[in-house]
């Protein structure tokens, strides 16, 4: 074996020294803007994780946008593909989206995930479907899916699908359905997309929704008007959050009253990525204005209101994660008013935010080797 020079050896150790020095290092808590600390512990990395959900026995499903559902088990740090999930269309935003457990979840085992998918002619559209989990295996799977919605119609391009989904307390789906970067389907009574939709738990159109003269695809309409929402959330009074990222800037955390529009793309606190400005909110008061928004962008996605015992302090305040500015933000809601009173800042892009059963906040980083991230009280 051919020895190197003694040289090349004490350059190959101080280049390893200089890589060492460069890498990012890991962090073990994070400081708010209002001097809240957050210990922080890391549970993986994931490929391209988008959401996540917890199940009763504390453990993960956890979706990656190329089309993996994951069972996450936090004991021992697991994951284990789930078998049965749909082909879904993979690129640009579109794939894999949210995750979310039906309320009776304990006893009838349905979930719902929504993705993108693709017709013969290659438009593209977000569609929610629900199947039973079968856990109880050493293959988790999922049984009996079924379709209960769609974009209609199916347009070109990779964008806005937004696909968050949530239950009411009374028991409601609600699904945002995006823009799809196409803005005037957003005001229009015949498409679906600029929504949010309410439905049954299995699909059908509740007699009570506002818009009932309005044709049949509008009868599933409970807010019009927006953009891209990729956070959706109920608080303890029953009222509902969303938020929606701007076009260039103006993001905005809303809340959503039945049969309120909220002004896409009439009126925004942003402008079109072309520099052509875009009449503001105050211009149109016809229009439901944000409670909160942002200038510069935060591109928030994922959206809690925290309701657990860790933070004590915090219950009833709204977390969201931001993409463009790699951060945890936290939103004071008092009544129909809100504002943002804390920021943490991740160092990542943050994707998706729940709460644990213990009252611990836990993030997604967004991207390829993105972490699954518990966030606790640091004193």
């Amino acid at each position: 074996m051919r020895l190197l020079p003694i040289k090349s050896y004490l350059l190959l150790f101080l280049l390893l020294l200089f890589c060492n020095a460069c890498a990012e290092p890991v962090r073990d808590s994070v400081e708010g803007s209002a001097g809240s600390r957050l210990k922080v512990e890391s549970f993986g990395t994931f490929d391209e994780p988008w959401a996540m959900t917890f199940l009763p026995d504390g453990n993960l499903l956890v979706t990656e946008k190329a089309g993996t559902l994951l069972l996450v088990k936090l004991a021992d740090r697991s994951k284990v593909p789930v078998q049965g999930v749909p082909v879904v269309a993979y690129g640009g935003q579109g794939g894999l989206g949210d995750v979310i457990l039906h309320p009776q979840f304990k006893e009838n085992g349905w979930i719902y995930l929504s993705y993108a998918e693709e017709d013969a002619s290659g438009n593209r559209g977000a569609v929610v479907a629900r199947a039973r989990f079968r856990p109880a295996s050493a293959k988790p799977k999922l049984e009996n899916l079924e379709v209960i919605w769609r974009h209609q119609p199916k347009v070109s391009g990779g964008g806005h699908y937004s696909h968050r989904l949530a239950f009411s307390p009374d028991g409601h789906l609600f699904i945002t359905s995006g823009d799809r970067q196409k803005q005037t389907p957003a005001q229009s009574w015949t498409q679906n997309l600029g929504k949010v939709i309410r439905l049954n738990a299995d699909g059908s159109v509740p007699p009570d929704n506002p818009f009932q003269d309005k044709g049949k695809l509008a009868k599933t309409f409970w807010s019009l008007g927006h953009r891209n929402l990729l956070g959706i959330a109920f608080d303890k009074q029953g009222r509902l959050w969303t938020h929606e990222m701007g076009p260039r800037h103006g993001d905005e955390f809303n809340l959503i009253v039945a049969g309120d529009n909220y002004g896409w793309p009439l009126v925004s606190w942003g402008d079109h990525y072309s520099g052509i400005p875009i009449p503001d909110h105050d211009t149109r008061p016809e229009f439901h204005a944000p409670e909160v928004y942002w200038v510069p962008t935060v591109a928030p996605s994922g959206l809690i209101i925290y309701s657990g015992s860790m933070f004590p302090e915090w219950q009833g305040n709204a977390f969201i994660g931001g993409l463009r500015s790699e951060s945890l933000i936290r939103i004071r809601i008092d009544g129909d008013k809100a504002e943002e009173v804390e920021r943490f800042s991740m160092g990542k892009r943050i994707r998706e935010v729940e709460q644990g059963s213990d009252g611990a906040i836990w993030v997604l980083e967004d991207k390829k080797g993105g972490r699954l991230l518990r966030l606790t009280r640091r004193e």
